[in-house]
C-alpha cells in the first residue's frame, strides 16, 4: 500500500526528499476562505523527533511516524513504524478511517470550533 491508494479525499500536499510527506484532508473545502487556515486536517509521515520541545522535530530518529492532525495544535492519532515504507502505510489507512468518519476528532477539543467540526461531520458522513 502506498501514498496512490489514498482516499480520494486526501492529497499529497508535499513530499520531500527526505521522505517526509504531509497529506491534506479536502483542501477545496478546508481553503481557509471560509475556515481560519489552521483548519486543514493533515496527516504528517516523518522520521522526526516526537520529543515534546522546541524544534525537536528536525532532528531525524530511527522511527517513523504517521501522525493525523484536525490542526496543528490538535493531534489526533500517532502511528510509529520503523520504516518510511511501512508509515506510509500507516498514514493511508489512518486516512481512510478519517474519510470513513471513524476517528473522534471532536473529543481533542477542549473549545471546539464548531462550525469546522460541524463540516468534518457532514464530509465524513458522521453528522448523527
Amino acid at each position: 500500500m502506498g501514498l496512490e491508494d489514498l482516499p480520494e479525499s486526501w492529497t499529497v500536499w508535499t513530499e520531500q526528499r527526505d521522505g517526509r510527506v504531509i497529506l491534506a484532508y479536502r483542501p477545496d473545502v478546508f481553503d481557509a476562505d471560509e475556515f481560519p487556515a489552521a483548519c486543514l486536517p493533515t496527516i504528517y509521515v516523518t522520521d522526526g523527533s516526537r520529543a515534546d520541545r522546541p524544534g525537536a522535530g528536525q532532528y531525524a530518529t530511527a522511527e517513523w511516524h504517521a501522525t493525523l492532525f484536525a490542526e496543528p495544535e490538535i493531534e489526533l492519532e500517532n502511528e510509529t513504524r520503523e520504516s518510511r515504507e511501512a508509515a506510509v502505510e500507516a498514514a493511508v489507512e489512518l486516512a481512510e478511517r478519517f474519510a470513513a468518519g471513524e476517528v473522534d476528532y471532536r473529543g481533542a477539543y477542549r473549545e471546539p470550533r464548531e462550525q469546522y467540526l460541524d463540516e468534518l461531520d457532514r464530509l465524513t458522513g458522521d453528522d448523527a
